[in-house]
């Protein structure tokens, strides 16, 4: 098959193209002026300049390709002015799907995020996890990010109500080589690793090989269902943050920090840095938005992907180790 890639320079899209490639198929991947390409040395690929405002563009080059998937997003948790993640993750996505389903592409591929799934629920004193059945409340849409996505998958289902063949995947917390920049995930182990994670926040992720996710979008395109959306994440992945820094401290010999973070403490912390990155416009080291997420456990289950197209089901143990690898063999670690 011939595969058209948006956003191929990020973590997930630069280790689906290597995947794309390393199953035979032929990769046309979209990148824009400057883009980090580290994530994509040694595989081979045809490049296009451009970005998801260019119609004419999307429409020239998905063309003849039988599948496309649409990985590019803008991901912040802060920004001054959030028009423009906006205007990627809503408008950016209207055009790629559209230009895809105008062209002829078989199947077109959306990466959502589990942002987009309703939140774990106690149940018998337990978080169960929850599945591509529990919508979201509004209440949960908790960031400017959630909503944009949320938005975005709204549209998703709205063109395959016209006729457009979308399937939707919504990752889970990835982890793995090639996280370039890296992501808040990436950048938790990276922080491990230096040291500089004092104390923890008690919250949950469900963690997943970023190569298993890679692999579960190509299976989404060979075997999920049009109109259907499916967590790409590990039934073995649920884990608080102090079982990760545990497994992290067990792979690496670095001691896991021992101290809790209440949330209030977390919360009136990140009120101070919002106010100072208002002022020196960079980037807070603890966004509101990240600590609000982190107050639930973001658990989630994959039986879905796993039951209809067999989704793989590396060890996050392993996904750990590979991370924490990739990053001291590419300089991460000071």
């Amino acid at each position: 098959m011939k595969a058209f890639v948006t956003g191929a320079s990020g973590f997930i899209g630069s280790n689906l193209v290597h995947e794309l490639v390393a199953q035979g198929h032929r990769v046309k991947a979209l990148l824009r002026p400057g883009s980090d390409k580290r994530g994509l040395a040694g595989v081979e690929f045809e490049g296009v300049t451009g970005d998801v405002f260019d119609r004419k563009l999307l429409e020239r080059e998905i063309e003849g390709c039988d599948w496309c998937f649409h990985v590019a997003a803008s991901y912040h948790l802060w920004m001054r002015d959030y028009a423009p993640m906006y205007a990627v993750n809503v408008e950016g996505t209207r055009n790629v799907l559209e230009a895809a389903g105008k062209v002829g592409c078989r199947r077109i591929v959306y990466t959502s995020t589990v942002g987009c799934i309703g939140l774990p629920k106690m149940v018998n004193g337990q978080f169960t996890p929850t599945t591509e059945l529990d919508a979201i409340a509004n209440e949960q849409l908790t960031n400017h990010y959630k909503c944009s996505k949320w938005q975005a998958e709204c549209l998703a289902m709205k063109l395959v109500k016209n006729g457009l063949p979308i399937v939707i995947v919504n990752p889970t917390a990835p982890a793995g080589p090639r996280d370039v920049r890296p992501t808040p995930t990436g950048q938790v182990i990276v922080d491990f690793l230096n040291r500089k994670l004092p104390a923890y926040f008690d919250t949950g992720l469900n963690w997943v090989h970023v190569r298993d996710v890679a692999a579960g979008h190509i299976r989404a395109a060979e075997k999920g269902e049009i109109g259907e959306r499916y967590i790409l994440g590990n039934k073995e992945g649920n884990w608080t943050m102090r079982e990760t820094l545990a497994v992290l401290e067990e792979i690496t010999g670095v001691p896991a920090p021992k101290r809790k973070i209440p949330y209030r403490v977390a919360l009136a912390v990140a009120h101070v840095n919002e106010m100072i990155s208002f002022f020196t416009g960079k980037p807070p080291r603890a966004p509101l938005a990240g600590v609000r997420m982190a107050r639930y456990k973001m658990w989630f289950n994959p039986a879905k992907a796993i039951r209809v197209f067999q989704l793989p089901q590396t060890p996050p143990r392993q996904a750990l180790a590979d991370a924490v690898e990739w990053f001291r063999a590419n300089g991460y670690v000071k």
